[in-house]
């Protein structure tokens, strides 16, 4: 079994402040599991917005591999599973070029980490910064809150124009 938690934390360009960003940074990076069902791979993805006080909606889904969510690629191949960064359309930073981010043996987690500023079809911009807990593991309700990640990758980049 694959278990992708998603934790999205998203704020306008009047939140990016220091007492936003101080809230920001109160979401945990990562959150016990509901119950799931039995899939090749399920998500849990939590939903932290600025404008809902940060307070994570959640949803869980499930889906079969291969399967491209939000970005990342999941496959399995010889027991193990691959993740792939794939383009996030209408997104800055824009040089994010496809490439393997993880592979993953049974019983191993990992934490892919990046940010996006988003526009849409006015001229307001949005941020998210993302923390995609993965586990090639069986459901556990604790499986992402111990310590022992095993792999990280933090691709996160300054998001308002000076260095990081």
């Amino acid at each position: 079994m694959v278990i992708v938690q998603r934790i999205v934390i998203r704020w306008t360009k009047q939140g990016r402040g220091a007492a936003e960003a101080a809230r920001r940074r109160e979401v945990p990076a990562a959150f016990a599991l509901p119950p799931m069902p039995d899939a090749p791979l399920v998500r849990h993805d939590l939903l932290a917005e600025e404008r809902a006080g940060y307070a994570p909606a959640a949803v869980v889904s499930d889906h079969t591999l291969p399967v491209r969510l939000d970005g990342l690629r999941f496959t399995v191949s010889e027991a193990a599973l691959h993740v792939t960064r794939t383009p996030v359309p209408a997104a800055y930073p824009r040089d994010r070029f496809p490439g393997q981010v993880f592979v993953l043996r049974p019983g191993e987690r990992a934490r892919y980490q990046a940010n996006f500023r988003f526009s849409g079809y006015g001229t307001d911009w949005y941020y998210e910064h993302w923390i995609v807990n993965i586990a090639h593991e069986p459901w556990r309700r604790d499986v992402f809150l111990g310590e022992d990640v095993g792999h990280e990758k933090d691709e996160r980049v300054s998001l308002y124009g000076g260095p990081r």
